[in-house]
Formats: structure tokens, C-alpha cells, sequence
């Protein structure tokens, strides 16, 4: 508790440096514990976690209904997933595995093997970016997983910890912060640049009807649009979001 009062308290001191706006809200499936989301192309894709009901799925991303879904083995944990081309990429929590799938069938391709945690994942172009809960990102080759470098994340000089699900802008991550209810900008240097604060996308009485594991969790970044897509294990709503 005291660790999590202090990363509140640093967020907090920096405040929410830019402003949020909503362009659409569509519904979500309140039985999804939502650790990533990931697409391209009109097509949205969800990772969800939990042992015995973690899954892979694909959302429609005017409605939010799940159009396919595949499930995980009862001993794995899913985690981030990042889309790759025509691969998906779904990481683990401690398993130390990540499942590529065929993103028109979500057929199994292969498996790669990594050593630490899986939290969130991403892919900036030509890199995968990868979260652990710590405050290095690690930066992967998608074609065999291969670790090709780390960057240290930063605010205001004090190293960020539970960097969580991350969506990538170019060479600019969003990270969410786990078990809070902000997103911050990160640098191509790993400095933290914005803080935006999304506690008011749900009004006090849905979080008050929320369990408590259901935090903010699942970015994406829709460069079609040029928004932010944004929602939390187990909420109602999946929403586009403009960043200032």
C-alpha cells in the first residue's frame, strides 16, 4: 500500500498534464478481464487474462461484440498482445510464454519463450515493445522474440514503476499505470511527457458498482483515426479517446 500511495503521490505532483476527449463510447463485455488490446485496419483485437479463462478474441469495433474467440490452456495467464503484420502476439504472465497466432484464422503459429513477467506489449513499426511491471521497457524483434535493447522510464527523474498495457505512437508509448486510473506519455528518450487522468470516463456510480480487480487496462492506438482506444478489466465501455 505504502508503495502504491507513493506512485499516486508522484503522478499526482506532475497532475494531469493534458486533456482527454471522448469521440465515441460502444459497449464491452463486462466478463472480459481485459489485459490488451491490439489492430489495425478497422480491426480490434482483445486479450483477456484470468487462469481457466484467459482468451484470445476479436472485437468488432462499431459494437464491441466478440466476433471469435480462442482460449487459452487453464495454466496460462494471457496478458498485452501486439499485432505484427499478420501475427498476433500474446504474452503471459508468469508462463514466460508468448502465442503467435494468424490474426484472419487465430490459429497457433508458434511459441516463444522469455525470461520475467509479461504485462503489456506493443508494436511501434518495426520493433515489439514489452512491459513487465517494472520501469523498463524492453524492446523485441517480432520475428523471434529476441531482446535488442531496454529503456528506462522516468518522471520527473524517479524511475516509474507498474508501467501496465502500452500502445505505441511511432516512437512514443502510452502506458497505463497499474492500479491507477492514469496513462502517461513516454518518450523516445523514456521520459515521461504527459499524465492524463481517466477517472472521469466512468461516472462514480459505475466504478462503485465495478469489482475491485477491474482497473483501467487495454490501449491501442488507432492510427486510422488518430485516437486513443481505452477500457479497463470488466467495464461496461471501450472508448475512442483524442489526447491533447
Amino acid at each position: 500500500m505504502l508503495r502504491r500511495a507513493l506512485l499516486l503521490l508522484l503522478l499526482a505532483a506532475g497532475s494531469a498534464t493534458a486533456q482527454v476527449r471522448v469521440v465515441d463510447i460502444v459497449p464491452h463485455d463486462t466478463e472480459a478481464f481485459t489485459q490488451g488490446l491490439a489492430g489495425a485496419a478497422g480491426r480490434l483485437f482483445e486479450s483477456t487474462g484470468l487462469y481457466g479463462s484467459s482468451t484470445i478474441r476479436e472485437l468488432d469495433p462499431a459494437t464491441g461484440a466478440v466476433l471469435r474467440s480462442r482460449d487459452l490452456d487453464d495454466a496460462f495467464f494471457g496478458e498485452g498482445i501486439a499485432l505484427a503484420g499478420d501475427r498476433l502476439i500474446q504474452l503471459t504472465w508468469r508462463e514466460g510464454t508468448a502465442f503467435i497466432y494468424d490474426a484472419d484464422t487465430l490459429e497457433e503459429l508458434e511459441t516463444f519463450t522469455y525470461e520475467g513477467e509479461g504485462w503489456g506489449l506493443c508494436h511501434d513499426g518495426s520493433r515489439l515493445v514489452m512491459s513487465d511491471g517494472s520501469p523498463v521497457l524492453q524492446y523485441r524483434d517480432p520475428l523471434d522474440f529476441s531482446l535488442l535493447g531496454t529503456l528506462e522510464v522516468t518522471h520527473d527523474g524517479t524511475p516509474l514503476r507498474n508501467l501496465n498495457d502500452l500502445a505505441c505512437r511511432g516512437d512514443v508509448v502510452y502506458a497505463n499505470v497499474w492500479l491507477t486510473t492514469y496513462v502517461v506519455t513516454i518518450a523516445a528518450d523514456g521520459t515521461v511527457t504527459d499524465v492524463y487522468d481517466f477517472r472521469n470516463l466512468l461516472s462514480e456510480a459505475e466504478w462503485a458498482g465495478l469489482d475491485r480487480d477491474a482497473v483501467l487496462n487495454g490501449l491501442h492506438w488507432d492510427a486510422e483515426e488518430n485516437v486513443l482506444l481505452a477500457t479497463g478489466k470488466l467495464w461496461p465501455k471501450l472508448f475512442r479517446l483524442e489526447l491533447d
